[in-house]
């Protein structure tokens, strides 16, 4: 994109400029779309899962209601608790939607389709989404009130739980690809089973890292059955309580461009990305972005169909489910995988 704007006469450091600009709005403007028809898609999977007809009347088959929710919420007034610390309490839910949206900076789209396409793609993935959790415990603690904050708690240490066994998957995935680039890492996948099936989670030494690494995505974005932080029978409505207008719309927007986030990376680690199923030609003729959207939905229709039929989980069954069961699998297949791997490339 920078040498078409240098083929308008721009100098190189303006069409660097302008590219890097234009290839942002490429990703966000259509992401906040994404997530006003996701919101829509969410609602009437529930729907038909509770023989329930959802949103319909707001636009031709209710399209327009996510719109609608919208256009209400940034008229509402903003009020802000006398109590509460109103730098950070307005701070908080801006980091959460930035850092939503700065994720997606590494994420390959296609081949050679990314805003930046860096060597430690999957570190800066890890290290961009652990801010986060900043700003859910900002939100409890600037609203200077008990349910909140301690829904905060809840979050932080749900959070944080869920990293560590996700880390360990993602080392295992870096082991077998031998980089920490997005894009290097789907390539590798390309024929890994068979030399036909394109993608790590058909490996039955990963398959079963594929599956902590989605249970833990459910985790780390507080959906169902793991989301605590908004166990309304203890904590009103959690973290947000106190929050009204455009700073409770920027979190539910940061929580559901998480949510497919999450469904991409799933896709990318696991299940080829932006490549096909089978490594058979003909497939190759769909472009690549279309193979990773299909995929992104798949997994999103997961993650709302465990939402519409699981109840939620307590608090101490979701921390043991963490660390007693998740730490220590993880941590075994990521020796295991040690293992094949060095018994495959130096032998016994």
């Amino acid at each position: 994109m920078t040498a078409f704007f240098q083929s308008l006469g721009m100098s190189f450091e303006w069409a660097w400029f302008v590219a890097t600009i234009a290839g942002i709005l490429l990703i966000a403007l259509p992401l906040m779309l994404a997530v006003a028809m996701i919101i829509y898609a969410d609602r009437k999977i529930w729907a038909a899962m509770a023989l329930r007809r959802g949103p319909n009347v707001v636009g031709p088959l209710g399209l327009l209601q996510s719109f609608a929710d919208g256009l209400k919420v940034f008229l509402q007034e903003t009020i802000i608790p006398s109590s509460a610390n109103k730098g950070l309490f307005l701070l908080a839910p801006i980091i959460t939607f930035t850092v939503a949206l700065i994720v997606w900076a590494v994420i390959p789209f296609q081949a050679g389709v990314v805003l930046s396409n860096i060597n430690v793609g999957l570190l800066y993935i890890l290290a961009a989404s652990s801010l986060g959790v900043y700003g859910v415990i900002l939100a409890g603690w600037a609203s200077n009130s008990k349910y909140p904050f301690y829904s905060a708690i809840r979050a932080a240490a749900q959070m944080v739980s869920y990293e560590v066994s996700i880390g360990f998957v993602l080392i295992a995935v870096v082991l077998w690809a031998g980089t920490f680039n997005l894009s290097g890492i789907v390539e590798a996948q390309q024929g890994h089973v068979l030399g036909l099936f394109n993608g790590f989670g058909f490996n039955p030494l990963l398959f079963p890292m594929a599956v902590v690494f989605l249970i833990s995505s459910l985790a780390e974005t507080a959906r169902a059955p793991f989301d605590l932080t908004e166990a309304e029978s203890e904590l009103v409505a959690g973290y947000q309580t106190e929050y009204s207008s455009m700073a409770f719309a920027l979190y539910w927007l940061g929580e559901y461009a998480n949510v497919i986030l999450m469904c991409t990376l799933n896709a990318l680690l696991f299940w080829g990305g932006y490549l096909p199923p089978l490594d058979i030609p003909i497939l190759y003729a769909v472009p690549g972005i279309i193979w990773l959207f299909i995929k992104i939905l798949v997994f999103f229709f997961i993650f709302s169909w465990i939402k519409a039929t699981v109840p939620r989980y307590r608090y101490d069954q979701l921390m043991r489910l963490g660390w007693k069961i998740f730490l220590p699998l993880s941590l075994f297949f990521v020796f295991a995988v040690s293992g094949w791997l060095m018994i495959q490339r130096v032998g016994l």
